[in-house]
């Protein structure tokens, strides 16, 4: 059924919990996962750039998005799974459009990711990655609380 799993992954419990279940699939179809970071190199480039040395900011950023893939292969080869990553790098592009893009991309057959489930203010603030995916995606998206 799904032989191509794409899982955006960060360092937080809903993403863990996420990959959990992307593992179980994984697992039960023999599927491909593929485990995705998205950076964002922009985030350091505007203001206070006299203090700061954004150069070493972003490799920062990068190798804490290679650090989260690691993690996340790591997780899941305790369970005997195996899967490949990809680091996506933007420069101030929206990451739901980017999660879409690599899924497309990549031919997923879904794309399981974390959502935290938050509504009201926290909501209207915060945002959702997992709401943009949802709302662009052609790839069917099963979305993974921790609440």
């Amino acid at each position: 059924m799904y032989q191509r799993i794409l899982v955006p992954v960060d360092d937080s419990e809903t993403s863990h919990r996420a990959l959990d279940e992307a593992g179980k699939f994984a697992k039960d179809q023999r599927a491909v996962l593929r485990l995705v970071s998205v950076i964002d190199l922009a985030q350091f480039s505007w203001g206070g750039a006299e203090f700061l040395d954004t150069s070493d900011l972003q490799a920062s950023l990068r190798e804490a998005g290679k650090k989260t893939l690691e993690a996340a292969q790591e997780r899941l080869k305790a369970d005997g799974v195996e899967a490949e990553t990809a680091l996506v790098e933007t420069w101030g592009g929206r990451i739901a459009g980017l999660v879409v893009e690599e899924a497309t991309r990549w031919q997923a057959d879904v794309i399981v990711m974390g959502t935290h489930g938050w509504t009201g203010l926290d909501h209207l603030i915060l945002g959702s990655v997992a709401e943009g995916v949802v709302r662009i995606t052609p790839v069917p998206v099963l979305l993974v609380r921790t609440r």
